[in-house]
């Protein structure tokens, strides 16, 4: 106006921050970056284990004894469902499968209670910044039941892996008298595990 110039007003917009000082820039990274899409780097793993029955007085399921008129054959104890668990929980970040780091040809692991397999994998984990998200067990077998030692199980798992009760799942099914499960020759398990790590899925 002062140099009778036409002066002609648009609408403005608050996207259109001014930027001056130094903090007015990282402030406006800061709102960009929250405003980015991110993909979060959460990993899924799963393992199977089996193991055969053979004569004995007790079987081990997820680190709890249960009284059973046989036992499971193995080179440790024989626990289906911890043995599920470590290779999904090894899944999660590449660090190969429980004979990888436990090799049953190893006499140090004969008998060897298997909550030392699934500390050993969760400390993996956390060594490369990732945080247990929940971990789920399916016992596969016709006897013994499950349902009465759930709550056990579920401590035990809560203790090994260092996460809440209510990120832990442990069921059980028959396999409606199919199979060497059905024919009670053995029991099954299988296993899931999701983890998230530090930064983002890459491009």
């Amino acid at each position: 106006r002062w140099a009778h110039i036409p002066v002609k007003i648009v609408p403005g917009s608050p996207d259109n921050v001014k930027l001056t000082w130094a903090r007015d820039i990282a402030m406006a990274d800061q709102r960009l970056s929250g405003e980015r899409v991110r993909f979060p780097d959460i990993r899924t793993g799963n393992g199977y284990d089996v193991h055969a029955f053979e004569p004995g007085d007790h079987v081990t399921l997820c680190g709890v004894a249960i009284a059973h008129d046989k036992k499971l054959s193995g080179h440790s104890d024989a626990d289906v469902g911890l043995h599920a668990l470590t290779d999904a929980l090894l899944a999660t970040c590449g660090a190969g499968d429980i004979g990888t780091h436990f090799p049953p040809s190893d006499p140090q692991w004969k008998g060897a209670a298997s909550r030392i397999f699934v500390e050993h994998a969760a400390k993996l984990v956390r060594a490369r910044g990732g945080r247990i998200a929940n971990a789920d067990i399916t016992l596969i077998c016709e006897a013994p039941r499950v349902g009465p030692h759930r709550e056990a199980m579920t401590a035990a798992l809560s203790q090994m892996l260092a996460i809440t009760p209510d990120r832990i799942s442990i069921k059980a099914t028959t396999n409606e008298k199919l199979g060497f499960v059905g024919r009670e020759e053995g029991i099954a398990a299988i296993a899931t595990a999701s983890v998230v790590f530090p930064g983002e899925v890459p491009e």
